[in-house]
């Protein structure tokens, strides 16, 4: 169990679309490929391929994990330490066997941060530049010999590798909450925590006008709110946002320059 739904997820509808487009792919592929005879026609590329492309903390690992759940399949989360070596050919080893285990085993294959591991092949200068775009020309074939379901998930699509990207089925764009998408996002983690202070209510829609964080951003605020509020022995209050959104500001390394009703905190 992946301990949330769909109906949790705050996203566009374009994304939401795109996304029942990928279970879609992914349910009806047995039937294209044998009842249809599709297989005859795909000598290569009958698996589904998608790529989740957005901003940290705007909810495509969590998409992956209910995509999985939704099909009814394990999910696989590649760890790119794990797979990525320096020493020549032991990349396309590792990834030969993750790709081999997840056929076997009807797993979706889960890349993260994919941009590092299918980066842009570059204009060769030394012989590392050249293993590099071998490791890239690897797993080209290799996702188009792959029967199974693979999503990938970036920060920057630019990164990728155009000749890759040409070869997904799907795009998947998460974009950065607008501010009602964020009061949104405000409501629905805070809403674990009810009831909230009275004497000191959380306003929800001053939040999501100034306060720009991503969902898994303000996710991490609130967790941070509850956990002051329960040493406090008190409910969520507005006191205890501010504290963590300025806390967790200044971890992203921004300026913090919160306004809460009149009172302008700058550091």
């Amino acid at each position: 169990p992946t301990g949330f739904a769909w109906d949790d997820l705050v996203l566009p509808r374009e994304t939401l679309d795109s996304l029942k487009e990928v279970t879609r792919f992914a349910r009806y592929r047995p039937f294209l490929l044998e009842d249809w005879g599709f297989a005859a026609k795909l000598p290569y590329g009958r698996g589904v391929s998608a790529i989740l492309v957005g901003p940290p903390g705007t909810g495509k690992t969590m998409v992956a994990q209910l995509l999985a759940h939704e099909l009814g399949y394990d999910l696989y989360r590649i760890d790119l330490s794990q797979v990525v070596n320096k020493y020549i050919g032991e990349t396309e080893k590792n990834l030969a066997r993750i790709f081999e285990e997840a056929e076997t085993s009807h797993a979706v294959l889960f890349f993260d941060e994919a941009d590092s591991l299918f980066g842009a092949r570059s204009e060769v200068r030394d012989s590392h530049d050249r293993y590099a775009n071998i490791e890239v020309a690897y797993l080209l074939q290799r996702m188009e010999q792959f029967d199974g379901i693979a999503i990938l998930a970036t920060n920057l699509r630019g990164n990728l590798d155009v000749a890759f990207s040409r070869r997904l089925q799907l795009i998947v764009h998460f974009p950065e909450p607008d501010a009602p998408t964020r009061t949104q996002l405000w409501r629905r983690h805070l809403a674990g925590f009810e009831p909230l202070d009275g004497a000191d209510p959380v306003d929800t829609e001053h939040l999501g006008r100034t306060v720009e964080l991503a969902g898994g951003d303000i996710r991490n605020v609130v967790m941070a709110a509850a956990f002051a509020a329960a040493d406090d022995e008190s409910p969520v209050g507005m006191r205890h946002v501010v504290t963590a959104v300025e806390r967790e500001l200044r971890k992203l390394g921004r300026r913090v320059a919160f306004l809460r009703k009149g009172a302008a905190h700058e550091r």
